[in-house]
Formats: structure tokens, C-alpha cells, sequence
């Protein structure tokens, strides 16, 4: 019987290494570890065996078993193996690719870079600052107290009672004054927020302000850079128009509109027929905000301005739906 064994363990090695497919790899599984296969037949025989030699018998058939079983899962894998390698060996380089989309840069990020060059060849650094900001650079230090109705202008987001999320960009003015000595020239870029949500407006937005700080500073020089600017973002036939306004933190202010872009100033459904589009605020700085940074507002004066790049896209790109920017449509972001 251990003789039997043997020679079957042997010849079921030898089958298993001339077997070239899967399919008569399994004919042979079940010639010999099928239900009626060589193996069950032969432990069956194991009943007839005297008592003394029946627990070694049945101890080696087991062995067998798990040795033919060992030389199967072996020669299974090698198959696949070399099914694998074949196909990769038969692929047909005359079939079609699969396409890769190619990214594209956001059209909030292409006006931001755009911003970034045009302010850096009119001299401009950039500053950065935290979104989660207190209460004093948000407000107070641009001269807006607790009480002044300017505040509710900007629906903020309050974490605590003194941390907020900035609702402008002007903070980065502050902090920057209070580290640095004039002369300044910075833009400041980041994301704001505030509580507003319709077809031109987001809870989340993007903001570019400026301040220019120097012993000698004037609003000519103010509109001479906005000038600058609006006719490097769009087009040198492109008009500016300073309509006298109110911030807490400048004085005189002044709302900039621009002849429309898409009437040219005749007139359309953009511009409400009126021929101008508003696109950002400016004046000079307060002297109370020189009074927060501890600057002689006698020796110093500056002017600064501010605007939402979501607004500058949409009107230099068409778009009238400011959620187009965050819904991550593929058929909006690829035309940019």
C-alpha cells in the first residue's frame, strides 16, 4: 500500500508538469482527487487493512493527498503566469489609446495669476494671512467698532465671540503695517467669506486688496494703477468711472465701475442698460487706521482698493452663474 502511494504521488507530478492549459489541468485534478478519483478509491481500500496498519496507512494516503493537491495549485499558478505574459506579449499597438484628459487650470486661478503679474510690474509684493482672524484686524483696526452699522454689511461667519472667518482681505493690511515700516506696496490675495448665496454671490469667495503707504501718495496715482490694471485684465478701450462712496477704512472712497464689457457701454441685460459694470472699491486710507499701527498719519499717507476675482472672471470670461466656478463641471473648466 505505501508502495501505491508513492507511485501515485509520482505520476501525478509527471501529469501535472505535461499539462499545458488550465482546462486539462482540471481532468486531471479529478482523476485524482475527484470524488471517485485515485486517491478516495484507494482509502477506501484502507477498511480492509489489518487494525495495527490501519492508522499509517491512512496517515501517509492523507500525506499524498496533500502533496498531489500541493502539485496542482503549483502548476496552476505557472499557467496563469505564462497566460499573463502571453497576452502582455500580444498586445496590438494598432489599437486606439485610451484618452487622457489633459488638466486644466481653473478660470478663478488664471484671473488670479494674471492679477499677480500685472500688480507685480506695477511694483506690487505679494502678503498673505490667515483666514481664521479676530475681530480687531477684521474690524476694529480698520475702524470699524462693535457697534457701527458698516458690520452688517459683511454677514459674518463668528467662531467665538472675538475669532471669525475674514470677511475681507484687509487684515493682511494690518498685520502687514504692523510689522513693516513704509514705504508699503502689497496686494493681498485669499479666500473671504460671508452669509450670501445667489447667481453672483457665494459664501465663499476670492479677494484681491492693495495698499500703498508712503510719505507722499495721491488718488491720481490711486486711479492712475486701477487705470493700469483694467486695461491690462480686459482691454485698453475699456472706461473707468470713480463715483464718489463710503468705507470705514478710506476716506474719500470711491466705487470704480468699467464700461461694459459685453455692450461696450450701449447698453445691455449685464449692465442693466446702463452701460457700466461695478467691479471694486478704493480710496485714501483712514487716519484711524494709521492710528491702530501706531503711523504718523501727519508723515504718512497711502491709499489702497479692493476686488472680488469671482466678479473680474465673470466678466472677462462671460459667465453669468458665479456656482458655475464650484461645481466642478468638466464641460465648464475645459473651455478655459
Amino acid at each position: 500500500m505505501l508502495e501505491q502511494l508513492k507511485n501515485l504521488q509520482i505520476a501525478a507530478k509527471n501529469e501535472f508538469l505535461k499539462i499545458k492549459d488550465a482546462g486539462s489541468l482540471e481532468q486531471i485534478r479529478v482523476k485524482y482527487l475527484g470524488r471517485k478519483g485515485l486517491i478516495s478509491q484507494l482509502m477506501k481500500t484502507i477498511a480492509s487493512l489489518p487494525p495495527e496498519e490501519k492508522p499509517l496507512i491512512g496517515k501517509k494516503a492523507n500525506e499524498c493527498k496533500r502533496v498531489i493537491e500541493y502539485f496542482l495549485e503549483e502548476r496552476l499558478s505557472q499557467l496563469k503566469q505564462k497566460s499573463t505574459k502571453n497576452k502582455k506579449e500580444k498586445i496590438d499597438l494598432t489599437l486606439p489609446a485610451f484618452p487622457f484628459l489633459t488638466g486644466h487650470k481653473h478660470p478663478i486661478t488664471l484671473v488670479l495669476e494674471e492679477t499677480y503679474q500685472i500688480f507685480a510690474g506695477l511694483g506690487f509684493e505679494i502678503a498673505e494671512g490667515p483666514e481664521i482672524e479676530k475681530d480687531f484686524y477684521n474690524f476694529e483696526a480698520l475702524n470699524i467698532p462693535k457697534d457701527h452699522p458698516a458690520r452688517d454689511m459683511h454677514d459674518t461667519f463668528y467662531i467665538s465671540k472675538e475669532i471669525l472667518l475674514r470677511t475681507h482681505t484687509s487684515p493682511v493690511q494690518i498685520r502687514t503695517m504692523e510689522k513693516t515700516h513704509p514705504p508699503i506696496r502689497i496686494i493681498a490675495p485669499g479666500k473671504v467669506y460671508r452669509r450670501d448665496a445667489d447667481v453672483t454671490h457665494t459664501p465663499m469667495f476670492h479677494q484681491v486688496e492693495g495698499l500703498l503707504v508712503d510719505t507722499s501718495a495721491s488718488f491720481s496715482e490711486l486711479k492712475g494703477i486701477l487705470t493700469a490694471f483694467v486695461h491690462q485684465m480686459f482691454d485698453p478701450q475699456t472706461r473707468l468711472r470713480f463715483r464718489p462712496s463710503y468705507f470705514p477704512f478710506t476716506e474719500p472712497s470711491a466705487e470704480i465701475d468699467i464700461s461694459c464689457v459685453m455692450c461696450r457701454g450701449e447698453g445691455c441685460r449685464v449692465c442693466s442698460n446702463t452701460g457700466w459694470l461695478e467691479i471694486l472699491g478704493a480710496g485714501m486710507v483712514h487716519p484711524e487706521v494709521f492710528r491702530a499701527v501706531d503711523y504718523d498719519s501727519e508723515k504718512y499717507i497711502g491709499f489702497a482698493f479692493g476686488m472680488g476675482m469671482e466678479r473680474i472672471a465673470m466678466l472677462k470670461y462671460g459667465i453669468g452663474d458665479i456656482r458655475l466656478f464650484f461645481e466642478n463641471d468638466l464641460r465648464f473648466l475645459t473651455q478655459f
